[in-house]
Protein backbone atom coordinates (compact mmCIF):
# COMPACT_ATOMS: atom_id res chain seq x y z
CA UNK A 1 0.00 0.00 0.00
CA UNK A 2 1.20 3.80 -1.06
CA UNK A 3 1.99 5.56 2.09
CA UNK A 4 3.82 9.14 2.62
CA UNK A 5 3.92 9.99 6.35
CA UNK A 6 5.35 13.53 7.37
CA UNK A 7 6.98 13.84 10.70
CA UNK A 8 9.33 16.88 11.97
CA UNK A 9 6.95 19.52 12.56
CA UNK A 10 6.12 21.42 16.00
CA UNK A 11 6.33 24.60 17.17
CA UNK A 12 9.00 26.76 17.03
CA UNK A 13 10.47 30.74 18.06
CA UNK A 14 10.68 33.15 14.75
CA UNK A 15 14.34 32.72 13.60
CA UNK A 16 14.52 28.70 14.33
CA UNK A 17 14.95 25.86 12.62
CA UNK A 18 12.79 22.91 11.69
CA UNK A 19 13.59 19.72 9.72
CA UNK A 20 10.50 17.61 8.06
CA UNK A 21 10.75 14.07 6.42
CA UNK A 22 8.32 12.38 4.32
CA UNK A 23 8.94 8.83 4.23
CA UNK A 24 7.32 6.79 1.65
CA UNK A 25 6.73 2.93 1.37
CA UNK A 26 4.75 0.97 -1.33
CA UNK A 27 6.04 2.52 -4.67
CA UNK A 28 9.40 2.85 -6.20
CA UNK A 29 10.41 6.09 -5.08
CA UNK A 30 13.10 6.96 -7.45
CA UNK A 31 10.20 7.13 -10.48
CA UNK A 32 8.21 9.93 -8.36
CA UNK A 33 8.97 13.50 -7.49
CA UNK A 34 8.57 14.64 -3.85
CA UNK A 35 6.62 18.00 -3.61
CA UNK A 36 6.00 19.93 0.14
CA UNK A 37 3.29 21.48 0.00
CA UNK A 38 1.27 23.98 3.12
CA UNK A 39 -1.61 25.09 3.92
CA UNK A 40 -2.32 27.91 6.45
CA UNK A 41 -5.72 28.62 8.25
CA UNK A 42 -8.33 30.19 5.98
CA UNK A 43 -5.90 29.98 2.71
CA UNK A 44 -5.83 27.26 -0.11
CA UNK A 45 -2.74 24.71 -0.02
CA UNK A 46 0.41 26.40 -2.00
CA UNK A 47 3.65 25.08 -3.75
CA UNK A 48 6.60 25.29 -0.87
CA UNK A 49 9.11 22.41 -2.68
CA UNK A 50 9.87 20.36 -5.15
CA UNK A 51 12.49 17.75 -5.78
CA UNK A 52 12.99 15.03 -9.07
CA UNK A 53 12.96 11.59 -8.58
CA UNK A 54 16.82 11.38 -9.06
CA UNK A 55 17.33 14.55 -7.06
CA UNK A 56 19.10 16.40 -10.22
CA UNK A 57 16.34 18.87 -10.46
CA UNK A 58 14.55 21.23 -6.78
CA UNK A 59 12.29 24.24 -7.45
CA UNK A 60 11.50 26.56 -4.39
CA UNK A 61 8.56 29.25 -3.95
CA UNK A 62 9.48 32.73 -4.34
CA UNK A 63 8.66 33.22 -0.35
CA UNK A 64 11.20 30.60 0.23
CA UNK A 65 13.57 33.26 0.03
CA UNK A 66 16.93 30.67 0.35
CA UNK A 67 15.75 29.94 3.92
CA UNK A 68 14.34 26.23 2.72
CA UNK A 69 16.08 23.53 1.21
CA UNK A 70 15.09 19.91 -0.15
CA UNK A 71 16.93 16.82 -0.40
CA UNK A 72 16.02 13.46 -0.61
CA UNK A 73 17.63 9.61 0.05
CA UNK A 74 16.71 7.06 -2.15
CA UNK A 75 18.39 4.46 -0.19
CA UNK A 76 16.26 5.46 2.95
CA UNK A 77 12.81 6.24 0.85
CA UNK A 78 13.04 9.60 2.66
CA UNK A 79 12.44 13.50 1.45
CA UNK A 80 13.67 15.59 3.92
CA UNK A 81 12.14 19.62 3.91
CA UNK A 82 15.42 21.81 6.20
CA UNK A 83 13.77 24.83 6.80
CA UNK A 84 15.69 28.18 8.54
CA UNK A 85 14.94 31.05 9.54
CA UNK A 86 11.49 30.45 9.74
CA UNK A 87 9.06 33.38 10.62
CA UNK A 88 5.31 33.52 11.72
CA UNK A 89 3.71 33.46 8.04
CA UNK A 90 5.24 30.05 7.47
CA UNK A 91 2.90 28.43 10.16
CA UNK A 92 1.00 26.04 8.48
CA UNK A 93 0.33 22.09 7.97
CA UNK A 94 2.82 20.92 5.28
CA UNK A 95 1.99 18.08 3.03
CA UNK A 96 4.53 15.25 0.86
CA UNK A 97 3.13 14.61 -2.39
CA UNK A 98 4.20 12.48 -4.50
CA UNK A 99 4.15 12.29 -8.79
CA UNK A 100 4.50 10.27 -11.35
CA UNK A 101 7.68 12.15 -13.46
CA UNK A 102 6.59 15.09 -11.69
CA UNK A 103 5.50 17.23 -14.40
CA UNK A 104 3.05 19.13 -11.88
CA UNK A 105 5.09 19.38 -8.93
CA UNK A 106 8.05 20.93 -10.69
CA UNK A 107 6.03 24.17 -11.26
CA UNK A 108 4.81 23.56 -7.74
CA UNK A 109 1.20 23.10 -9.13
CA UNK A 110 -1.50 20.65 -6.92
CA UNK A 111 -1.60 18.06 -8.98
CA UNK A 112 0.26 15.04 -6.61
CA UNK A 113 -0.54 12.22 -7.45
CA UNK A 114 -0.49 10.68 -3.91
CA UNK A 115 -0.63 12.76 -0.16
CA UNK A 116 0.60 12.53 3.27
CA UNK A 117 -1.46 13.65 5.97
CA UNK A 118 0.30 16.28 6.89
CA UNK A 119 2.54 17.28 9.96
CA UNK A 120 1.59 21.03 11.75
CA UNK A 121 4.07 23.67 11.99
CA UNK A 122 3.98 26.85 14.45
CA UNK A 123 6.50 29.72 14.45
CA UNK A 124 5.74 31.92 17.12
CA UNK A 125 7.25 33.35 20.11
Amino acid sequence: QLQLVESGGGLVQPGGSLRLSCATSGFTVDDYAIGWFRQAPGKEREGVSCITGSGGVTKYADFVEGRFTISRDNTKNTVYLQMNSLKPEDTAVYYCGAELYGSSCIFLRDGMDYWGKGTLVTVSS
